[in-house]
């Protein structure tokens, strides 16, 4: 089991409340380089009784925002004869969404969808090694102390992280951040602690600055419930201006019958 310094263990029990999976696999590892993935954050949340409040799974009667009706036929179409990583760059370029190659693998699984390709060599393969020399005889020599792994990354470099959102490479030897992140903080700079920055459209590739919008944790929570992020920036900001004065009138309720 993974060991978290007591400065993560505190972030998380603070920033979770109103926070998916996701969003606090983006917030801890910026902040503190670690390696959380949605699945390590479900159980380390499980281990330590935290839960972030945040409604789960689509609303009946409301489409799916991750796998929209487009996005679901093209796969139902498509699928027989493209494997996971080849259909997520598919959807990337027929619609301009991301998905990372364990979510469309996943996608196959929970609908019972085959590509039609099981792993394995066919009979008769012959391997490409065929009649070459094994390892024996290598020599401890053989990497100098300057070699790199065959999938090492410049720094700058582009990813796609397993949320769907762009990462950018900014230190070595292996640091990454929101490509959002770094846009917005080159103009406002370091983004305050408890709050996260949002696409207003909620288009992961938008990064018009325009499109970037600073919330509190507290506002993000009342946006994810009420279903308030809308698909125009300028929409959404009139969202926040409704949510603070839902959070303003709560408070005034709440001081008037303390």
């Amino acid at each position: 089991m993974a060991r978290y310094s007591q400065d993560v263990k505190d972030y998380i029990a603070n920033n979770v409340k109103g926070a998916t999976n996701a969003e606090l696999v983006e917030l801890v590892n910026a902040k503190f380089n670690t390696r959380f993935t949605n699945s390590k954050m479900k159980s380390y949340k499980a281990n330590h009784s935290l839960q972030s409040g945040t409604q789960c799974g689509t609303p009946k009667g409301q489409p799916s925002y991750t796998f929209p009706e487009e996005v679901r036929n093209y796969i139902v179409d498509n699928h027989k004869t493209t494997g996971h990583k080849g259909m997520a760059e598919q959807l990337f370029t027929m619609f301009g969404r991301a998905y990372a190659p364990k979510q469309i693998k996943a996608y196959y699984a929970n609908h019972k969808m085959h590509c039609g390709r099981s792993g394995h060599f066919e009979k008769g393969h012959t391997p490409i090694n065929k009649g070459k020399p094994g390892n024996a005889g290598w020599k401890s020599t053989q990497f100098k102390a300057e070699h790199r792994p065959h999938n090492y990354q410049l720094v700058g470099t582009e990813r796609i992280n397993g949320s769907g959102y762009v990462d950018i490479k900014v230190a070595e030897p292996n640091t990454w951040k929101g490509k959002h992140i770094i846009v917005w903080e080159q103009t406002h700079g370091p983004v305050p602690d408890g709050s996260v920055i949002v696409f207003g459209d909620r288009n992961r590739r938008n990064f018009d600055p325009n499109n970037l919008i600073l919330v509190t944790r507290s506002q993000l929570s009342t946006l994810n419930v009420k279903g308030l992020i809308q698909t125009d920036a300028d929409l959404t900001r009139t969202a926040l201006i409704i949510v603070d004065i839902m959070h303003a009138s709560k408070k005034a309720r709440k001081n008037t019958t303390v």
